[in-house]
């Protein structure tokens, strides 16, 4: 099945794709079938199970924390699949900057994401997830090159902490920079994107204004992306010693995680 006719297939699961394909900087490519991303599954449907059931996925990876998980619901069980929870952001932090999202005025929201506060707010949390995640994304790493494959990762939209994931992921598996990013950009296609909710206590609503200030948190834009990257080689220097001391992935271990997820 084309990766269109999957998009078609799922109605209740947003941003879905394979990263298959994508081109290392040694001329291999990404294995199609052994790697997807989506947003969250709790709302999925029937036909949308029956679809992901298919797929043969050992483990799903979702990054969401227990607010998110209490605001959407679980995940659907797919039967066979293992479903590891690893929150990669802490539901204490921003909770009162959400719930301002989700309810504030025009004013309130001109105060905290007006003057690029929100794609500054952004871009801070790329930084804070590569630095302070290193834990996480190790074991994601470890299980992806023990048993976990193929492997489903997911947050909320899939834009955020499951574009990072996956960023590193493609890292370790020596994938250009450049079609890491092209990969991430795809969030930015219409039938892709999170849907805004909005509190209807809120007489602003979703106006003009409102979503154009809303936008900086719901788009996926280079800028975040290069953030992460720019504080891998800031941090540590380059991918390899990033990989190495920060994530703890033996070379032995980059070398199970090629063989498992390159071609050739």
């Amino acid at each position: 099945m084309s990766q269109q006719s999957a998009e078609a297939v799922l109605t209740g699961v947003r941003n879905f794709r394979d990263v298959g394909g994508l081109p290392t900087a040694d001329g291999r490519r990404v294995r199609q079938g052994v790697l997807f991303r989506s947003g969250h599954l709790a709302h999925a449907t029937p036909e949308d199970a029956e679809f992901l059931g298919g797929l043969g996925l050992h483990t799903v990876f979702d990054f969401r924390n227990s607010a998110d998980q209490a605001l959407e619901g679980p995940d659907v069980a797919l039967p066979g699949v293992r479903n590891v929870n690893i929150p990669l952001s802490d539901p204490a932090d921003g909770a009162e900057f959400w719930q301002m999202v989700r309810d504030g005025e025009l004013d309130q929201l001109r105060a905290i994401l007006g003057d690029g506060l929100a794609a500054d707010r952004m871009t801070r949390s790329y930084r804070t997830i590569i630095k302070e995640r290193t834990a996480e994304h190790s074991r994601v790493l470890h299980s992806l090159a023990e048993d976990s494959v193929p492997a489903l990762m997911h947050c909320a939209a899939g834009k955020d902490r499951a574009g990072l994931s996956i960023a590193v992921t493609l890292l370790a598996l020596g994938v250009e920079r450049a079609a890491i990013e092209a990969d991430y950009l795809e969030s930015n296609s219409p039938h892709r994107r999170y849907k805004v909710h909005r509190s209807g206590k809120s007489q602003a609503g979703m106006s003009p204004e409102v979503m154009e200030l809303l936008s900086p948190l719901f788009d996926a834009r280079a800028a975040y992306l290069e953030a992460a990257f720019a504080t891998i080689d800031e941090v540590w220097g380059d991918v390899d010693t990033y990989l190495a001391q920060g994530l703890r992935i033996a070379p032995e271990t980059r070398t199970r995680l090629r063989d498992r997820f390159l071609e050739g």
